[in-house]
C-alpha cells in the first residue's frame, strides 16, 4: 500500500500531469485498473448513486463511504484518491475520516468547505463554511495522516455563491494551511481556470464533469493552463447509464437481446476481469480432492 502512495506523491512532486478516471463500484474500478492510470478517483456522486440510489446531497455516511474505499483499494493496483466530502462532521470527524480512509487503502482524500449537508459541486445553492473553519479541517487532516505521502486535496465550492476571486483567496489559504493539492470547484470559463492557475502556487486539480459548469478541455490544454491532476468523475457512470438504458429499451421493445447494437463486453473476458481465472485454476488443482 505504501508503494501506491509513494508512486502517486512522486508523480505529484515531479510535476507530472495525471488523468484520473472516476470509479464508482467494483466493476468500474477493475476496468479502470487495467489501463494503468497514475490514479483512479472514487467519486462520491457515483458511489452514492450506485450503492444507495440517492443523490449526492450529504446522505451517505462515513461508514458507507469508507467501506467502498476499502473494497476498491483492495481490488485494484492503481493508487486511489477518494472523495471524503466535508469530513462527515467537525474536526474530530475529519481526524477519524482521514485515518479511516488511509487505513482502508486510499492514497489521498478530497475534503471540501461546504456546509453540511453538502451537494454535488455542479448543482446550485451550495454554501460554504467560514474560511477559518476549513483551514482548521486542513490542519487536522495533515496531522491525522500516518504518512506524508497520503495526499490531502482541499476543495472550495465558493465560486458559485461568492465569485471566482473569493474562491481563489480560499484556495491560496488552503495551500498555506498545508493542503498538498488545491481544488477550486466549478470555474465557469477558460479565463477563470487560467486565473486560478496563475494565482495559486500549489498543484491544482481540475474537475472535468461532462455536462457540468466547467469547460471540458484536453489534457494538453489543462497542462498548459497549469493543472496537474484532471479527474473525470462522471464520464464512466454516464456512459454506463446510457448503455444500460439502451440495452433495457431494446429488451423491452423486442423481448430479446437478439439484434442488439449496443457494444457488449465479451463474456469470457469479463469473467477473467472479475477474477474467475483464479477460481478455474483452483478447481483444476483441487479437482481430485
Amino acid at each position: 500500500m505504501n508503494q501506491k502512495k509513494t508512486a502517486l506523491t512522486d508523480r505529484l512532486r515531479n510535476g507530472d500531469f495525471m488523468t484520473a478516471p472516476g470509479v464508482f463500484d467494483l466493476i468500474s474500478a477493475r476496468i479502470a485498473d487495467q489501463f494503468e492510470f497514475p490514479a483512479i478517483y472514487m467519486t462520491g456522486y457515483g458511489v452514492v448513486a450506485s450503492s444507495l440510489g440517492l443523490p449526492d446531497a450529504g446522505l451517505a455516511s462515513y461508514t458507507e463511504m469508507v467501506d467502498r474505499v476499502e473494497k476498491i483499494a483492495f481490488a485494484t493496483a492503481t493508487p486511489l484518491i477518494a472523495d471524503g466530502d466535508t469530513g462527515y462532521g467537525g474536526l474530530l470527524n475529519v481526524d477519524h475520516t482521514v485515518r479511516g480512509y488511509e487505513r482502508a487503502g486510499a492514497c489521498g482524500i478530497q475534503l471540501e468547505d461546504q456546509e453540511y449537508p453538502k451537494k454535488c459541486g455542479h448543482t446550485p445553492k451550495r454554501r460554504v463554511i467560514a474560511l477559518e473553519d476549513m483551514l482548521a479541517k486542513i490542519r487536522v487532516a495533515t496531522s491525522a495522516r500516518e504518512s506524508d505521502d497520503f495526499i490531502i486535496i482541499a476543495r472550495t465550492d465558493a465560486r458559485s455563491e461568492h465569485g471566482i476571486d473569493d474562491a481563489i483567496r480560499r484556495g491560496q489559504a488552503f495551500a498555506d494551511a498545508g493542503a498538498d493539492v488545491v481544488f477550486v470547484e466549478a470555474p465557469e470559463s477558460i479565463d477563470e481556470m487560467e486565473k486560478i492557475c496563475r494565482a495559486i502556487d500549489k498543484p491544482l486539480l481540475a474537475n472535468m464533469v461532462d455536462g457540468g459548469r466547467t469547460p471540458v478541455l484536453s489534457a494538453d490544454e489543462l497542462r498548459q493552463i497549469g493543472y496537474q491532476i484532471a479527474i473525470f468523475p462522471g464520464t464512466g457512470f454516464l456512459a454506463m447509464g446510457a448503455a444500460v438504458e439502451s440495452v433495457y429499451r431494446h429488451l423491452k421493445t423486442t423481448g430479446s437481446s437478439s439484434g442488439l447494437t449496443t457494444p457488449l463486453h465479451d463474456f469470457d473476458d469479463f469473467s477473467r476481469l472479475m477474477g474467475f481465472t483464479r477460481i478455474w485454476e483452483f478447481e483444476k488443482k483441487w479437482a481430485d480432492d
